[in-house]
């Protein structure tokens, strides 16, 4: 991919500015076009993963995905060739949209560009063709969706299709009822679950805030873009907590290979004046990421954006993955939609939160920990309150990074019996330093856990409860990678080798210290923190900064009965 040369005065810390955006999206459009059948209505990209909905739907995904990138871009001679796609695509080629089938989502990215682009492409079409494509988004009024961010799809449908006058009351129903489903998925803080449960994860910006934001402000309704634009600058107080120094994304939670679509909620905030952070940081923080991936090998030779990270990676596909998935990383141009002379593209760069200082940042809506380091850049999440076994291990883990990947022999886990599960993770509550939290391993046994940090060190303390005594218990923490150097020393109840067994009593406390840093020469982690364990389950920690600390684990209804065991902040 070639783009412009660098500017470090205006953007001093990436390098990137909006021509380095123009120039990638054109080239991210440009490498797709050849893998259009001749009525260039599908895209069927190269890969040897078929998702769930077939080769088909996977065809109808890479138009509507590259589609919704020519939007943001606004090139007319590249909207021309969607305009050809909509002459054939809804009239049969297409599969219809039905209950809980892909072409949902894919429905909603045409109709967002359709609305985005309405006088370069829309208006310009035949009243026939037009005709077909309303008959077809309008079945997404109706259709069933998963009861998740897919409720949004019809919300997206319809906004468009009552704008332009098709099915007007549909519409409205359908919107309607998606934003009144969301509701109740709304936990405070700026940040949704996705779905019943507590599933906390990127579907949060790029879905939850995008699709609700977008839709109020499409709309010019004030009063919900008062309400969601509320939600969504919230949300970007944490949100830009969780990128790298490098530009990295944190890497938890499923659909990664959406890779920079990560950036559309820092880009939203701009584009409807709902966001905490200056221009200058916003395009610090979006660039960032675009270049994390892009110097990282997201794009492969051909041009394209394959399943995986920085370059293709099959841990990272799900069932649903087709081989354009990846575009919905069209999403991070939304930025696009800002004109030139908007602030954010004019602004100076400024550094972004990982930058300016060391930071441990409670969200208590997620029960995330979030812990930065200035010196080496990195980002750390300890997740003791999202949730979504379907898609372990991007949600299970006890901690996540900027720098590592979950590794299959299960990192950041206590293993009871050879068995890692992480289950029915129950939020204990989180402050200044800290955050704790109570899961299932099996029928019976519960793991109480709670983190304490400050810098690069971490403090571990994990309750075993309900095991037989003499269980094996093991603690595992970060996966090291080139470039970071991961850390786990026993305190309490372990082996060199982080192995011990549970005792007698009812419940055996394990601690241990743990640290990941991108330091060529840290400190011995010994001499940053110490930690006394006293009778009760009482841990005492005091840090190299003189700060201390204190908390007892205790049976939640007063006595130690199996397993209830919360933890008391001293």
């Amino acid at each position: 991919m070639e783009l412009p040369a660098e500017d470090r005065e205006s953007s001093p810390c990436t390098g990137y500015t909006r021509a380095h955006w123009e120039a990638a999206a054109d080239a991210l459009l440009a490498a797709v076009a050849p893998y259009a059948t001749p009525d260039r209505a599908l895209y069927h990209l190269p890969g040897d993963h078929v998702s769930r909905a077939g080769h088909l739907s996977d065809g109808l995904e890479g138009y509507a995905r590259t589609l919704l990138l020519a939007a943001f871009r606004g090139d007319e001679t590249t909207l021309g060739r969607y305009a050809e796609g909509l002459a054939a695509g809804p009239g049969g080629v297409w599969p219809a949209v039905v209950d809980r089938s892909q072409p949902l989502v894919e429905a909603a990215s045409i109709a967002l560009a359709l609305r985005l682009t309405r006088p370069l492409l829309w208006d310009r079409l035949d009243d026939s063709v037009r005709e077909r494509t309303a008959d077809w988004l309008a079945d997404a009024l109706t259709a069933e969706a998963w009861p998740c961010n897919w409720e949004l799809f019809p919300v997206t449908v319809g906004g468009f299709l009552q704008e332009t006058g098709h099915r007007t009351e549909a519409a409205r129903k359908a919107i309607d009822r998606g934003l009144e489903r969301i509701e109740g998925w709304y936990l405070g803080d700026g940040w949704y679950t996705d779905g019943d449960g507590r599933k906390f994860d990127y579907y949060n910006g790029w879905a939850m805030h995008l699709y609700t934001v977008l839709h109020a402000w499409l709309a010019d309704d004030g009063e919900l873009l008062s309400l969601y634009g509320r939600r969504l600058s919230r949300h970007l107080e944490d949100y830009a907590h969780l990128f790298g120094g490098d530009g990295a994304p944190l890497h938890q939670g499923r659909s990664l290979t959406y890779r920079f679509a990560t950036t559309a909620p820092l880009w939203l905030g701009a584009l409807t004046g709902h966001t905490p952070l200056p221009p200058g940081v916003t395009r610090r923080l979006a660039s960032g990421a675009l270049r994390y991936f892009l110097d990282g090998g997201a794009v492969d030779e051909r041009g394209l954006l394959p399943l995986g990270w920085l370059g293709p990676d099959e841990s990272l596909v799900q069932d649903y993955s087709g081989p354009a998935s990846p575009y919905w990383a069209s999403k991070g141009f939304l930025g696009l939609l800002l004109p030139p002379d908007h602030e954010v593209w004019t602004a100076p760069e400024e550094p972004g939160p990982v930058e300016r200082a060391d930071e441990v940042r409670s969200l208590p809506a997620p029960n995330w920990l979030v812990q930065s380091t200035r010196s080496d850049g990195l980002v750390r999440l300890h997740n003791h309150g999202s949730e979504d076994t379907r898609y372990d291990p991007y949600y299970t883990r006890l901690a996540y990074s900027t720098a590592t990947v979950p590794a299959p022999s299960y990192d950041n886990s206590v293993i009871v019996d050879g068995d890692p599960s992480r289950t029915g993770i129950e939020p204990l509550g989180t402050g200044e330093g800290w955050i704790a939290s109570r899961h299932t391993v099996r029928d019976g046994v519960t793991v109480t856990s709670v983190v304490l940090a400050e810098g690069a060190a971490e403090v571990r303390a994990h309750l075993v409860a309900g095991a037989a005594p003499g269980t094996p218990v093991r603690i595992t923490g970060w996966a090291a990678r080139e470039g970071v150097r991961a850390d786990l020393l026993p305190v309490r109840g372990l082996s060199d080798e982080l192995a011990g067994e549970t005792g007698n009593g009812e419940a055996t406390l394990f601690v241990a210290l743990a640290r990941l840093t991108g330091e060529p020469d840290p400190a011995p982690l010994p001499d940053l923190v110490s930690v006394q364990v006293r009778e009760g389950h009482e841990v005492s920690v005091r840090w190299a900064s003189g700060t201390a600390t204190a908390f007892r684990f205790t049976p939640s209804d007063g006595r130690p009965s199996r397993p209830a065991w919360t933890v008391t902040h001293l």
